[in-house]
């Protein structure tokens, strides 16, 4: 019993971590280090990343085969964690979506990028609120 509970809670750290590293940090790498990206490339290619984890995960062998009891070499995705494939549809998410964004307000985030970029690598002229 105590095995079965230490292989749960392992599985679940690394599907947080799947999660993590396809959901949160291409839009977080990509947000501060290039200048093109938008929020409406980070908010669907962070949320293909999301879904994507999620999705690989239940169709790999953990879930697959040893949760649902599905005959052993049955599952659709034969990696045991979908963070390699799942942060990558992320990045080329964030990517796509942002170079196809020509909307005005992409033109206004694209435009406000060097100042956004001196203040989060120095600090400077960030010492009061910003108007939203």
């Amino acid at each position: 019993m105590k095995d079965a509970q230490k292989q749960i809670i392992a599985f679940m750290v690394s599907l947080a971590f799947a999660i993590a590293a396809s959901a949160n940090f291409p839009v977080l790498f990509l947000s501060v280090l290039w200048k093109d990206c938008t929020t409406r490339g980070a908010v669907i290619g962070g949320f293909l990343g999301l879904i994507y984890s999620v999705g690989l995960t239940v169709v790999s062998p953990a879930v697959w085969e040893v949760t649902l009891g599905n005959p052993k070499g049955s599952a659709w995705f034969q990696y045991s964690s979908p963070a390699l494939f799942s942060m990558t549809i992320g990045f080329v998410g964030i990517w796509l979506f942002s170079i196809l964004d020509k909307s005005e307000q992409a033109q206004k985030e694209r435009a406000a990028f060097p100042a956004q970029q001196v203040r989060s690598e120095t600090g400077y002229g960030a010492a009061a609120a910003s108007d939203h």
